[in-house]
Protein backbone atom coordinates (compact mmCIF):
# COMPACT_ATOMS: atom_id res chain seq x y z
CA UNK A 1 0.00 0.00 0.00
CA UNK A 2 1.31 3.43 -0.96
CA UNK A 3 1.45 6.04 1.79
CA UNK A 4 0.85 9.63 0.75
CA UNK A 5 1.64 12.69 2.80
CA UNK A 6 -1.36 13.81 4.81
CA UNK A 7 -3.69 16.02 2.77
CA UNK A 8 -4.84 19.24 4.34
CA UNK A 9 -8.45 18.88 5.54
CA UNK A 10 -9.57 21.72 3.28
CA UNK A 11 -8.22 19.95 0.17
CA UNK A 12 -9.86 16.68 1.24
CA UNK A 13 -13.18 18.47 1.66
CA UNK A 14 -12.82 20.15 -1.73
CA UNK A 15 -12.06 16.83 -3.46
CA UNK A 16 -15.00 15.12 -1.76
CA UNK A 17 -17.28 18.00 -2.78
CA UNK A 18 -16.20 17.54 -6.42
CA UNK A 19 -16.88 13.79 -6.53
CA UNK A 20 -20.42 14.16 -7.98
CA UNK A 21 -19.08 16.42 -10.78
CA UNK A 22 -16.23 14.01 -11.48
CA UNK A 23 -18.59 11.06 -11.55
CA UNK A 24 -21.03 12.83 -13.88
CA UNK A 25 -18.24 13.75 -16.31
CA UNK A 26 -16.86 10.21 -16.15
CA UNK A 27 -20.31 8.78 -16.95
CA UNK A 28 -20.50 10.88 -20.09
CA UNK A 29 -17.02 9.84 -21.12
CA UNK A 30 -17.23 6.13 -20.30
CA UNK A 31 -20.93 5.44 -20.78
CA UNK A 32 -20.80 2.54 -18.31
CA UNK A 33 -21.29 3.04 -14.58
CA UNK A 34 -18.53 0.63 -13.53
CA UNK A 35 -15.99 2.08 -15.96
CA UNK A 36 -16.92 5.61 -14.82
CA UNK A 37 -16.46 4.66 -11.17
CA UNK A 38 -13.06 3.15 -12.01
CA UNK A 39 -12.09 6.32 -13.87
CA UNK A 40 -13.07 8.51 -10.91
CA UNK A 41 -11.13 6.28 -8.53
CA UNK A 42 -8.06 6.29 -10.77
CA UNK A 43 -8.33 10.06 -11.14
CA UNK A 44 -8.38 10.57 -7.39
CA UNK A 45 -5.45 8.16 -6.93
CA UNK A 46 -3.46 10.02 -9.61
CA UNK A 47 -4.35 13.36 -7.99
CA UNK A 48 -3.20 12.12 -4.61
CA UNK A 49 0.00 10.81 -6.15
CA UNK A 50 0.62 14.17 -7.86
CA UNK A 51 -0.77 16.43 -5.13
CA UNK A 52 2.55 18.26 -4.82
CA UNK A 53 1.95 19.56 -8.37
CA UNK A 54 -1.33 21.22 -7.40
CA UNK A 55 -0.94 24.90 -6.63
CA UNK A 56 -3.22 25.98 -3.76
CA UNK A 57 -5.55 28.78 -4.79
CA UNK A 58 -5.89 27.52 -8.36
CA UNK A 59 -8.86 25.71 -9.91
CA UNK A 60 -8.99 22.27 -8.26
CA UNK A 61 -11.99 21.21 -10.36
CA UNK A 62 -10.14 22.03 -13.57
CA UNK A 63 -7.03 20.23 -12.36
CA UNK A 64 -9.01 17.08 -11.50
CA UNK A 65 -10.98 17.18 -14.77
CA UNK A 66 -7.69 17.48 -16.70
CA UNK A 67 -6.30 14.45 -14.89
CA UNK A 68 -9.53 12.54 -15.62
CA UNK A 69 -9.60 13.51 -19.28
CA UNK A 70 -5.94 12.59 -19.79
CA UNK A 71 -6.45 9.31 -17.95
CA UNK A 72 -9.54 8.48 -20.03
CA UNK A 73 -7.80 9.06 -23.37
CA UNK A 74 -4.67 7.25 -22.22
CA UNK A 75 -6.78 4.23 -21.20
CA UNK A 76 -8.70 4.44 -24.48
CA UNK A 77 -5.47 4.33 -26.50
CA UNK A 78 -4.30 1.34 -24.46
CA UNK A 79 -7.60 -0.49 -25.07
CA UNK A 80 -7.36 0.05 -28.81
CA UNK A 81 -4.04 -1.80 -28.81
CA UNK A 82 -5.62 -4.82 -27.08
CA UNK A 83 -7.94 -7.27 -28.81
CA UNK A 84 -11.53 -6.68 -27.77
CA UNK A 85 -14.10 -9.26 -26.81
CA UNK A 86 -17.57 -9.22 -28.26
CA UNK A 87 -19.88 -7.66 -25.71
CA UNK A 88 -23.46 -6.60 -25.34
CA UNK A 89 -23.79 -3.00 -26.50
CA UNK A 90 -27.10 -2.36 -24.81
CA UNK A 91 -26.85 0.57 -22.44
CA UNK A 92 -28.37 0.70 -19.00
CA UNK A 93 -31.45 2.92 -19.24
CA UNK A 94 -31.13 6.42 -17.90
CA UNK A 95 -32.93 6.82 -14.57
CA UNK A 96 -35.64 9.47 -14.37
CA UNK A 97 -38.43 10.48 -12.11
CA UNK A 98 -41.64 8.48 -12.08
CA UNK A 99 -42.76 10.36 -15.17
CA UNK A 100 -42.74 8.10 -18.25
CA UNK A 101 -42.53 11.11 -20.55
CA UNK A 102 -39.46 12.42 -18.72
CA UNK A 103 -37.87 8.98 -18.91
CA UNK A 104 -38.46 8.88 -22.66
CA UNK A 105 -37.04 12.39 -23.10
CA UNK A 106 -33.92 11.48 -21.10
CA UNK A 107 -33.42 8.36 -23.21
CA UNK A 108 -33.77 10.43 -26.39
CA UNK A 109 -31.32 13.02 -25.08
CA UNK A 110 -28.85 10.34 -24.04
CA UNK A 111 -29.11 8.69 -27.45
CA UNK A 112 -28.64 12.03 -29.21
CA UNK A 113 -25.60 12.87 -27.06
CA UNK A 114 -23.93 9.59 -27.98
CA UNK A 115 -24.41 10.33 -31.68
CA UNK A 116 -22.17 13.40 -31.32
CA UNK A 117 -18.45 13.12 -31.93
CA UNK A 118 -16.44 12.55 -28.74
CA UNK A 119 -14.92 16.04 -29.01
CA UNK A 120 -18.30 17.74 -29.46
CA UNK A 121 -19.86 15.72 -26.64
CA UNK A 122 -16.97 16.50 -24.31
CA UNK A 123 -17.08 20.25 -25.11
CA UNK A 124 -20.84 20.41 -24.60
CA UNK A 125 -20.72 18.51 -21.30
CA UNK A 126 -17.87 20.63 -19.93
CA UNK A 127 -19.55 23.94 -20.79
CA UNK A 128 -23.20 22.95 -20.47
CA UNK A 129 -23.26 20.52 -17.56
CA UNK A 130 -19.81 20.94 -16.01
CA UNK A 131 -20.13 24.67 -15.49
CA UNK A 132 -16.75 25.47 -17.00
CA UNK A 133 -16.20 28.70 -18.90
CA UNK A 134 -15.19 28.41 -22.54
CA UNK A 135 -11.64 29.37 -21.57
CA UNK A 136 -11.42 26.73 -18.84
CA UNK A 137 -12.95 24.05 -21.07
CA UNK A 138 -10.57 24.95 -23.92
CA UNK A 139 -7.60 24.48 -21.57
CA UNK A 140 -9.00 21.12 -20.44
CA UNK A 141 -9.47 20.00 -24.06
CA UNK A 142 -6.09 21.40 -25.09
CA UNK A 143 -7.56 23.48 -27.91
CA UNK A 144 -8.22 27.14 -28.66
CA UNK A 145 -11.27 28.94 -27.27
CA UNK A 146 -12.57 29.43 -30.81
CA UNK A 147 -12.32 25.70 -31.54
CA UNK A 148 -14.14 24.87 -28.32
CA UNK A 149 -16.91 27.42 -29.04
CA UNK A 150 -17.33 25.93 -32.52
CA UNK A 151 -17.59 22.41 -31.06
CA UNK A 152 -20.21 23.53 -28.54
CA UNK A 153 -22.17 25.40 -31.19
CA UNK A 154 -22.17 22.43 -33.59
CA UNK A 155 -23.09 20.05 -30.77
CA UNK A 156 -26.03 22.22 -29.70
CA UNK A 157 -27.24 22.51 -33.29
CA UNK A 158 -27.00 18.75 -33.88
CA UNK A 159 -28.77 18.01 -30.58
CA UNK A 160 -31.52 20.45 -31.44
CA UNK A 161 -32.01 18.83 -34.85
CA UNK A 162 -32.04 15.32 -33.38
CA UNK A 163 -34.50 16.23 -30.63
CA UNK A 164 -37.14 17.69 -33.02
Amino acid sequence: MVAWPELPDLLKDDIVALLPDLRAFARFMCREREAADDLVQNTILAALDKQAQFEPGTNLKGWLFTIMRNRFYSDLRAQRRRPTAIEDVSMTPVAAVDNPEATLQLKELSSALWKLSPQAREALILVGAGGFSYEEAARLCDCSVGTLKARVSRARKLLSEQMK
